[in-house]
């Protein structure tokens, strides 16, 4: 059974429609489990359970025969979330007729739910005439298969294709996370990275003949690489494997692949697109064959089609137009694809991969970027130009929206920007309670256009400036000299106000192409403080910058990231005395600035005295910290609902960080991005940091909420808080109480009333 069951798991992998997928199964399971039905029950839109395939029963009855959860044995299956094995059906009290099946002669049941983030979307039965009870064996095969038919259905279901009823709007509707507040309204850009397969979107062309004789000369081009490789290794290599070079040439023939490539081109289709979907095709194909030698082929056909895709972007004349609301969509979204469309024109951001918390949700905030993470099944490859609206409250995205959708969002759009301009007038006050508890508002930066819309919503100084970014938009390390560049920018952009400097902090999600870092779990890997003082040829070089870049102006701080260790702190406080007594040498007029250490792992907020007792400041890392705390990786949106900022244990760790810093007089900010929630704002003045770090675009909102109530009630809010069990409750009771001051409006617009 088990080599059936890896035949049907690669067939159901190679099939392109749920239709197909549901036929495979149903007929495969039944002939591996020799039953003599096999049927598949799917939740359609209306919440029953509908006969969708079935090889045993009446194929009339397909699409006719329907059960709520609860009724019938399928109902019940569902009700259960469990699988039921029963070897005489009829005398169940469950059972149900349903004549038009011709079921009533199958006595034995055995049906499995099919599940997918704990929402059941169909049944999977199997049925005998005799009375058997299946064994364990068949159960667990069973709920394998229904295991790999959850995903199959869920991304269907995404996409549209599930429900063959049309919806009344013209619009579809997909959902993701939402990475960055705000709604926008504009033209889909799909980002896809060089020689990626998967990721080439769909597009047209001008000139057929054209577009027929470049893909010619691309293969071409390829060919004779392929022959060149094969040459220089012929005295390398026996000849079993000189025989692949042999393959790849016969592939690459006109009238192999390339005569493939060219049907598709002549049906409106891109070379690149043409090229990538028959690839991939083929490659489907070789990965369910049965015989292990021809599925190993599979690689080799997807070798040469990235060769022959890597040719088709490198010499394509096509230049890129972008539209003047771009919304740049990818797989997987970092900091540096940011810089493919002009600023100006990049209005909003959906990624496949990632969370809320990712980095490049981070920086979309800091940026005031409407913003989607984790849209699984956005079939984004065959959406470039399409209209898209982005709903960054809801973490929706709506590709070809309808007329009436557009105007209700458009007025969105417009309350949001009146919103904004209404909180204008708080700008330039204090950020203070209502009994005057003062506490400063930062900014969390790592752009150089950040540095002008901070200024213009009051910043007070620079919480976090992230230098990694820098780094990222590079391919090589930058000089000395081009950080000092970079640096002097930011410090005197804000000067006289202070900028907190974080030392490299790359590794997680925050990956450099040229130095690459391979992990198999990079977030408890090597990152942050730990490359760095391994390389303190970097580190030096870049507090060398920041100290260069602080001469005159000297309001630097420089913050060290990861810290988990007292011996970690030590070490980068002798080398930073190092770089600061070097350029003293050189005849420098540097001042020794503060130096902060981040809190941002559990180790550090069980140390926060010792290390407070040591440093000029703490600042806590809250969105680290909380993964950690949490054991919630920040960027799988599998588990992104259980990521809660607001999380007890996460507000208690912040109190006691609070606490034990101050016991050392020792100033303490938090710049994660619990800073820039209003609602969380109030917690974190009561419990008395002395700076919160934060998005540009949420200085304003953070302000009016701060200056809405006084220090003893938002100290008896936190009281209440503090007692609560769940994340979900103090959500509620930040709610109800901030619903008292009329504040519910800065939290988050009320899209479904105003969408209904």
């Amino acid at each position: 059974m088990l080599n059936s069951l890896r035949q049907i798991v690669q067939e159901v992998n190679a099939a392109s429609e749920l239709d197909e997928v549901l036929v495979i199964i149903v007929q495969r399971v039944k002939a591996a489990m020799n039953a003599d039905v096999c049927s598949i029950y799917l939740r359609d839109e209306n919440d029953q359970y509908l006969l969708k395939k079935t090889e045993g029963l009446n194929s009339d009855s397909i699409g006719k025969v329907g059960l709520s959860k609860g009724q019938g044995l399928v109902g019940h299956v569902a009700s259960r979330e469990e699988p039921i094995n029963i070897d005489n059906a009829v005398n169940h009290p469950k059972y149900q007729y349903f004549p038009e099946t011709g079921e009533e002669k199958f006595n034995s049941f055995l049906g499995a739910p099919i599940i997918h983030h704990r929402q059941v979307l169909g049944v999977l039965v199997v049925q005998q005439q005799d009375n058997r009870r299946f064994d364990e064996g068949d159960e667990a095969f069973l709920v394998t298969m229904s295991a790999q038919l959850a995903g199959v259905i869920a991304h269907a279901e995404a996409t549209g294709v599930l429900h063959s009823a049309k919806s009344s709007k013209s619009e579809t509707r997909f959902t993701g996370i939402a990475g960055s507040s705000g709604v926008v309204i504009g033209r889909c850009v799909v980002s896809s990275p060089l020689s990626d397969l998967k990721s080439v979107p769909y597009q047209g062309y001008s000139d057929l003949d054209k577009e027929i004789a470049f893909f010619h000369r691309c293969l071409a081009a390829v060919r004779e690489d392929v022959n060149n490789l094969g040459k220089e290794l012929e005295n390398r290599i026996n000849k079993e494997e000189r025989i692949l070079f042999d393959a790849y040439l016969a592939m690459l023939d006109d009238e192999s692949l390339g005569r493939e490539v060219i049907e598709k081109i002549r049906e409106g289709c891109s070379a690149q697109y043409a090229w990538s979907q028959v690839i991939l095709e083929h490659v489907a194909t070789f990965n369910s064959m049965s015989d292990p030698y021809l599925r190993e082929r599979a690689s080799d056909v997807r070798d040469l089609g990235s060769r022959v895709l890597a040719y088709l972007q490198q010499l394509s004349t096509q230049k890129r137009v972008y539209p003047e609301a771009s919304i740049l969509v990818g797989e997987d979204l970092t900091a540096s694809v940011l810089a493919e469309i002009p600023q100006e024109k990049l209005v909003g951001l959906v990624s496949l991969r990632g969370s809320s918390n990712s980095h490049i949700a981070i920086l979309a905030r800091s940026m005031g970027i409407p913003t989607i993470m984790g849209a699984v099944d956005f079939p984004f490859t065959k959406l470039e130009g399409h209209e898209l609206i982005i709903d960054g409250y809801r973490g929706t995205i709506y590709v070809d929206p309808s007329d009436a959708l557009r105007e209700q969002y458009q007025a969105i759009v417009d309350e949001d920007k009146d919103l904004v301009a209404g909180l204008e007038t708080l700008k330039d006050l204090p950020c203070e309670t209502t009994d005057h508890h003062r506490v400063a508002l930062f900014v969390n930066t790592g752009l150089k256009a950040d540095a002008m819309i901070s200024i213009e919503r009051g910043a007070e100084g620079v919480g976090l400036y992230r230098t990694e970014v820098p780094f990222m938009l590079r391919d090589r390390f930058p000089s000395e000299e081009e950080q000092r560049i970079a640096y002097r920018d930011q410090l005197e952009a804000f000067a006289p106000h202070t900028v907190t400097m974080r030392t490299l902090d790359i590794g997680g999600d925050k990956a450099l192409p040229y130095f690459p870092i391979s992990e198999d779990n990079p977030f408890l890997g090597w990152r942050g403080i730990r490359v760095t003082l391994d390389h303190p040829e970097i580190f030096l070089t870049q507090v060398r910058a920041m100290l260069k870049a602080s001469e005159g102006l000297d309001n630097l701080r420089i913050m060290l990231p990861m810290v988990s260790n007292v011996a970690e702190l030590e070490i980068a406080q002798m080398l930073i005395y190092r770089a600061y007594d070097e350029l003293l040498d050189e005849n420098y007029e540097v001042q020794m600035p503060p130096i902060g250490v981040m809190v941002e792992v559990p180790a550090a907020v069980y140390q926060a005295r010792e290390f407070a007792a040591r440093v000029d400041f703490l600042s806590v890392g809250s969105n680290d910290l909380t993964q950690y705390l949490l054991a919630v990786d920040r960027n799988n949106a599998r588990v992104a609902d259980l990521y809660h900022s607001l999380h007890p244990a996460v507000l208690r760790a912040l109190k006691f960080v609070v606490e034990e810093s101050h016991l050392e007089g020792i100033p303490v900010s938090i710049c994660g991005e619990l800073a820039g929630e209003p609602s969380a704002a109030i917690l974190l003045v009561a419990m008395g940091f002395d700076v919160l770090s934060m998005s540009a675009s949420n200085l304003l909102k953070v302000k009016s909420v701060v200056r809405a109530m006084s220090l003893e009630q938002a100290e008896a809010l936190l009281g209440e808080v503090m007692n609560l069990p769940d994340a979900d409750s103090i959500n509620r009771c930040l709610e109800s109480s901030l619903k008292q001051f009329g504040l519910t409006r800065l939290l988050r617009p009320n899209v479904e009333e105003e969408l209904s």
